[in-house]
Formats: C-alpha cells, structure tokens, sequence
C-alpha cells in the first residue's frame, strides 16, 4: 500500500508537522509507503526532505485543485490522509481542502485534531463537509468521537479512535539530567511547546510565585521557541510580557526559558528531568494536546486545568492532577498537592507510564495502517463496479 499525507511537514516548526512526521516514519517501519503533499505558507520558504512529492501554497485555491488532479492520476498513491486543523488550510476556516476532496477520485481518511463543541456556522459546515466525504475519520479520544458524532453528525462506523502517538523515549536518571542541566537541587516543573497566548503560561507563571514559600526549591522551565506565524507578526511581544511578569514577581532564578525548538533527543532530557508536567491551557475545549500525549509516553506526573482531553486522559484526575479551573490559586493547589507528597507523584508516574505504553508511534501507526488497509481496497473495487 502506498500512501499519500496531507499536512504541514517539517521542517515548518508546528505541532502537525511534527505529528505528520512521526506518522510517515513509523507507518514506513511497519512496511508501508508512505509520501507527504506538504502545505505551506507563503512567509517562510522551506527545504522539505525527498518524501515531500507535492507542495500546496496554503492560499492559493488552485493549488489545491491541481493537488486533486495529481492524486488521481497517479496511480502509486492508494490512499491519502488528510490531517484536519482549521489553520493549516487556506480560504475562510480551512475551506480550501474542501476544493481538493470534492474532486478526489480516490479513498480518504481524515486525521481531526480539533473537534470543536460550538462550531461557528462555517467550521461546522467544513468538517462536516470533509467528513462526510471521508472513508473514515480518526480523532484521538473518546470525548472528540462523541462530538464528530453528535455536532457533526458523522455516523459512527465511520469514527475510529486512535490516540496521539508519542515518541519512544529512552529511560534515563532524573537526578543525573538535573545535575547535566545545572538544576540539581530542584523540583521541575516544565511545560513545553511552541510559544503564544492561549498556552496559559501567565497563570502558570503567577501559579509558581504562589507555592515558593512552602516549596522554595521548585524551578519552572518553559521549554519551547515562540510560534513562527506569531514571530513574524507581533515579534517577541508575549515572551516578553511573561518576562515582565516574572521580574514583577521576583521569580528570577525560579523560572527560565529554553527558547529554541528542541530535538526529539532533548525534549526526552526535559521532560525525564521533569518532576511535574505542567498543562495550563485555558481553553476548555482543547480535544488535542500533543504536549500532554508527550509527558504521558515519558511517565511524567501531570498537574493540568480541566480542558477536554485533559479530562479524559488523566481519567478525572486518577492519572494526573486536575486544577478547579485555569486560575493561578487552582494551579498552585494542584502542585502543591503533588509537591507535598512524593507517594503521589511516584502513584502518577507510575500511571501515566501505563497509560503511555498504550500511545507510542510504533502502535499508534500500526493502528493506521491497519485502518488504511482496511478502507482502501474495499473502495477501489466499489470505485471500480461503479465505471
């Protein structure tokens, strides 16, 4: 089976791309052929890897028509997948994907990242849209299934659930990454990701000046660059307000950045060294969180604000500790109730590994490539039957 992926792909630094990545890697591991049709955007020029066959520019709707016409006559790819996030695609909520499929001659499956519980007139009508099309749709948790389901009204043999994958990461010692780091000595607590407002950051920060008093030890990392697209537009400017808000605090030396986009090899060495996970989204209907998947696959105890995914993989705050709300008090409660105690963190730990065994990209990509296999065949003989 040979199999066509539709996203951003690296080097574009943002979460899809990465997860566009890891997918093509280990779906090839498990023997199948897999090739990228890469979007991109017109502020960067990137220098993509042999895999990339085809580059869509994200705002030019006949990109995406031409992108149609490729598939179809090209008779090494059998199947595409198509990572669904309203920002990736051009036109008015992503609408230009639409242009691509309603002329695709061949079997599809949607990869939705976001599934949103009160969708604006237009989201609704695309997703729906694109769904309804697709050979099957995957979203990564129960809670999304309900609303693909429910909100738009996609039928339920067509819904599979499959989680994030996360990356293997090898075992190493905490106290000995501390020390390499310069942080020996301190309890961490790390989030990381790309950089920008709506990661909740500010709370987190006011969070930490709250719990120095009875944990005086505790070092905060945020551990990520600042989103390109927000770069370019309004610079380093909410990097700079968390910087502001650290000095008026005094929190100096309690918490720093790691601005750069880190390697797969140190992003295992943060969260390893990482005594709590730390995920303070404040939007509650975040159905995705690639970060959290992550600090799961690790055995990192997670201290969270109660978003939609949040809920469901921490099961209700059995695998994690869940905060009242995004506010800085409900954060610090929740830390506090992890740093008082080291039976709890080690009882998480020992949870989110269990939970992570089950999430790992060698799993996760052998579920979609079953789910291809699956659909494929069984399409091109309705295809054929139909001519």
């Amino acid at each position: 089976m040979s199999i066509l992926n539709l996203a951003t792909y690296l080097p574009k630094q943002c979460g899809i791309a990465t997860f566009s990545k890891d997918l093509r890697d280990n779906l090839e591991l498990s023997g199948r052929r897999v090739q990228i049709a890469a979007v991109s955007d017109e502020e960067y020029s990137y220098d993509y890897p042999a895999e990339v066959i085809l580059e869509l520019r994200q705002h030019h709707v006949e990109d995406y028509e031409l992108t149609a016409r490729l598939i179809n006559t090209n008779p090494e790819i059998d199947l595409l997948i198509v990572q669904h996030e309203y920002g990736i695609y051009g036109g008015a909520d992503g609408e230009y994907v639409l242009n691509l499929v309603n002329r695709l001659r061949k079997p599809f499956l949607v990869v939705a990242h976001t599934v949103l519980p009160q969708p604006s007139t237009n989201q609704l009508r695309v997703l729906k849209e694109l769904a309804g099309q697709a050979s099957a749709v995957v979203c990564m948790s129960t809670r999304s299934a309900r609303l693909l389901s429910s909100v738009f009204s996609v039928p339920a043999e067509k819904l599979f659930i499959i989680h994030h994958g996360v990356p293997v990461f090898p075992k190493q010692d905490r106290e000995a990454l501390k020390q390499l780091y310069g942080l020996q000595g301190n309890k961490i607590i790390t989030t990381f990701g790309l950089i920008g407002p709506g990661k909740g950051l500010e709370n987190g920060i006011r969070a930490i000046s709250r719990i120095l008093t009875r944990h005086p030890r505790v070092h905060y990392l945020i551990v990520g660059q600042t989103h390109p697209m927000l770069l370019k537009r309004e610079g380093e400017s909410y990097r700079d307000m968390l910087k502001n808000l650290i000095d008026e605090l005094n929190l100096k030396g309690r918490v720093s950045f790691v601005n750069r986009f880190l390697s797969l090899e140190e992003l295992g060495d943060y969260l390893s060294m990482s005594d709590i996970y730390l995920s303070p989204y404040p939007n509650m209907n975040q159905a995705v969180s690639g970060t959290m998947a992550f600090a799961l696959g690790c055995g990192r105890a997670i201290v969270s604000t109660p978003y939609e995914y949040a809920l469901e993989m921490l099961q209700g705050g059995k695998r994690g500790v869940l905060a009242l709300s995004p506010r800085p008090d409900h954060l610090a409660a929740a830390l506090t109730r992890v740093l008082d105690d080291e039976q709890v963190q080690a009882g998480l730990e020992r949870s989110a590994e269990r939970m992570g065994k089950r999430m790992l990209w060698p799993y996760v990509a052998e579920q979609y490539g079953l789910l291809a296999e699956r659909v494929a065949p069984r399409l091109r003989r309705d295809q054929l039957l139909a001519r």
